[in-house]
């Protein structure tokens, strides 16, 4: 399913959108430290509470490594919760580009300080840079979970925004290609370091996961397909399955570990195990294309350790607005019933 053009034209209203309301920022700084209850130093796993019985252990908490970012005020979320933004250097990719980061207003309760929370890692679709769209406000898409949160339909996610490419003339797919950034490393090393650095979260996957739309979507799948070790779950929506960036001429190994569908093959060979299951959300408006090509995908590798699920938006278009309402209608939820959420002091 070969849409590159499309990807970046459905992507540019939303974009347009969330730059105008990001003119309104204040630009002042914003913190989001809370008290540690008490727990070891930064860095060092903190034990979890004992599990219910008949209940999977809870993970560790880690709390924050430092070292600790500067962020700025972007923008100001219904609940008066912050968006806030830095730059991050990556020191495994070398690449520096702009994160913006959201947490929820759970975080910061006292009777979760001493708890991790999950993370969502939300990618936007086009070249995203040198904006990711789910940073404003006009999408709902902190505002929905901090609503659907309440309501019992999401986890409390720690949403974390960082720019999907380098630059606004390529589309890099997420991944290392020869010669170019390292951006597979940046989207799964330097950003999980960077939240590990600045938030409580959990030592194990099943605190980890991505979503995105388009272009996002497909980075979000393939990176969750090539290290399940390290994440547990993506909502993709719009996706591409199969790699298409223009900069893998002359690399097709590379690209070939790469490819969803290859890496899905290959997973999904393997046993079902509590460590290596993955779950792929897909979404899909039934007025864009594509529905066929997933059906493919989830009957062919939704097997084994890949469990899938399909949420068919009704009237819903090729853009980032459709996918929000997926997430309400069960894609959150889904999700959320296979990770682990944050656990409350005794």
């Amino acid at each position: 399913m070969k849409r590159p053009l499309m990807r970046r034209l459905a992507a540019t209203a939303a974009v347009i959108g969330s730059l105008a309301l990001a003119t309104g920022c204040s630009g002042e700084p914003v913190s989001f430290d809370t008290p540690d209850a008490s727990a070891p130093a930064g860095g060092r796993p903190v034990a979890p509470p004992a599990a219910k019985p008949g209940e999977p252990p809870v993970p560790a908490t880690v709390l924050p490594t430092g070292p600790k970012a500067e962020f700025t005020t972007q923008n100001t979320v219904d609940d008066g919760t912050k968006i806030g933004v830095t730059t991050l250097e990556g020191r495994k990719s070398g690449f520096t580009g702009k994160v913006w980061v959201w947490a929820p207003p759970q975080y910061f309760e006292p009777r979760y300080a001493g708890s991790g929370f999950p993370v969502l890692i939300a990618l936007p679709g086009g070249n995203g840079y040198p904006k990711n769209y789910w940073m404003g406000t006009d999408l709902k898409l902190q505002s929905s979970i901090s609503r659907w949160s309440k309501e019992g339909k999401s986890l409390p996610f720690i949403v974390v925004m960082p720019v999907l490419n380098p630059d606004d003339k390529f589309y890099y797919d997420g991944s290392d290609i020869p010669g170019r950034e390292k951006m597979g490393t940046w989207m799964t090393e330097d950003v999980p370091d960077f939240v590990r650095a600045n938030f409580r979260t959990f030592a194990s996957r099943d605190g980890w996961a991505f979503m995105g739309s388009s272009s996002g979507a497909f980075v979000g799948l393939k990176s969750v397909l090539k290290h399940p070790d390290k994440f547990k779950a993506v909502i993709a929506s719009g996706p591409d399955t199969v790699p298409d960036s223009p900069l893998w001429a002359g690399h097709e190994a590379e690209k070939a570990a790469n490819n969803p569908e290859v890496l899905a093959k290959a997973l999904s060979a393997r046993p079902s195990s509590p460590a290596t299951d993955v779950y792929l959300a897909f979404q899909i408006g039934t007025k864009e294309s594509g529905l066929a090509n997933l059906r493919s995908f989830i009957r062919d590798y939704g097997k084994g350790p890949v469990k899938t699920r399909l949420e068919v938006i009704q009237d819903g278009g090729h853009n980032a607005r459709t996918y929000v309402k997926g997430m309400e209608d069960g894609s959150i939820q889904w999700i959320s019933a296979h990770m682990q959420g944050p656990v409350p002091s005794p």
